[in-house]
């Protein structure tokens, strides 16, 4: 990356997280034109190979701005990639972080979301992301997104509330469940 700035790289027993790559643009692809996936996110599924390019693009020019980060969760054994984390903006000011997170379908219920999301949070309050140390994580979550509030309550997020209409796509508003974690209710599981 830019001026010097070094991707951090984090692992667990199962995963690895990475830098995105043009050489993920199939998987990005396969990831991100699945409805189901989709089905929560603020974009429509990908229809066109170019799409997985633009999207890689972005994250890591948001890397390079130092306003957010977006990892590829990897298979430790073979390096597959099957989804993205991240931080999708922070506030070094504020030293609050935003979260967002998807899984190819075919890895759903096997909680490599969690082990993922788990190794995120704790770099995020450990400060070793070049924001700084964070206190304060959020999560949004479309109404009936029940698998996504299922990982973020099993992390110890508090549901904190329903924001109206706060989000549009799709032609459409949605209501939005707010999560929130501080950094001293974090603990491990």
């Amino acid at each position: 990356m830019e001026d010097g700035i070094i991707f951090p790289v984090l692992s667990s027993q199962r995963l690895t997280l990475n830098a995105i790559n043009e050489a993920d643009r199939q998987a990005i692809f396969g990831l991100f034109s699945n409805s189901n996936v989709v089905k929560y996110y603020d974009l429509d599924a990908f229809e066109h190979i170019s799409q997985a390019d633009e999207i890689i693009a972005f994250f890591n020019t948001r890397f390079e701005q130092a306003v957010g980060i977006r990892w590829a969760i990897r298979l430790k054994e073979t390096g597959e990639l099957i989804g993205t984390c991240g931080f999708n903006s922070w506030s070094e000011k504020m030293k609050t972080a935003v979260i967002g997170y998807d899984l190819n379908h075919r890895y759903w219920g096997q909680s490599y979301t969690t082990e993922a999301i788990q190794l995120i949070i704790k770099a995020a309050f450990e400060g070793v992301l070049s924001c700084g140390a964070i206190n304060r994580i959020q999560a949004d979550t479309v109404l009936g997104n029940k698998a996504s509030e299922a990982v973020l309550k099993k992390l110890g997020f508090c549901e904190e509330g329903i924001r109206r209409q706060s989000g549009f796509w799709t032609g459409q508003f949605h209501d939005l469940t707010c999560f929130g974690l501080l950094k001293s209710e974090y603990c491990e599981i």
